[in-house]
């Protein structure tokens, strides 16, 4: 049975991470490069939420309603935006539920560790968010975990992401849990800029 992680990762293959880098006009190397610094950003911030028993309860419900994990069927048409006002494709909204305060620097984050503009890193984002909420309600009903095991399913995805890129999860982590944002996040994209080769 696929772990969270693996369902994202299953689902961003077959084209979709270069549909997505079409759709934005970037290069394979930069949606590579803004996809690995979003996806721990917006698993940080969804840990966040489940960490309180009414932050769990409100993603279970959200799960319940809108994210049973058949999006991941059809990617295609969430990229093409063939899905129009549906509320499991919507990725701003998901973000603003997800990220809270913390959005704009998550996208300041992806903009400079990828070498994008903003709107581009903020797309980005919003085109992520619904394929990880489509992979954790399907998660979900593999695993049967209700509201009380959200945070277990996401400690164990952010902890599979941390084998193989400590330093991304650690950053997204770092950013979340900081006060103020700006110099915050030049300090700590500018940590890695090695680690992107960039710089």
């Amino acid at each position: 049975m696929a772990g969270l992680l693996d369902l994202v990762t299953q689902s961003l293959g077959g084209g979709t991470q270069q549909q997505m880098g079409d759709r934005l006009g970037l290069s394979h190397e930069q949606t590579s490069t803004a996809i690995a610094a979003a996806l721990p950003m917006i698993l940080a911030g969804l840990s966040r939420n489940a960490s309180t028993p009414q932050g769990a309860g409100a993603l279970n419900s959200a799960l319940e309603r809108d994210h049973d994990g058949s999006l991941l069927d059809d990617l295609g048409g969430l990229l093409g935006g063939a899905l129009g006002g549906s509320r499991s494709a919507n990725g701003t909204g998901i973000l603003g539920h997800v990220l809270g305060d913390r959005q704009q620097v998550a996208q300041q984050a992806v903009s400079r560790s990828a070498g994008i503009d903003g709107a581009q890193a903020a797309q980005l984002l919003a085109m992520l968010a619904p394929i990880v909420m489509g992979a954790l309600g399907r998660a979900q009903r593999q695993t049967g975990a209700g509201a009380g095991g959200l945070g277990a399913v996401l400690q164990g995805a952010q902890q599979q992401h941390a084998q193989g890129q400590p330093d991304l999860m650690s950053m997204a982590n770092r950013l979340l849990d900081r006060d103020g944002d700006g110099s915050a996040v030049d300090d700590i994209v500018g940590s890695l800029s090695g680690l992107f080769g960039k710089r």
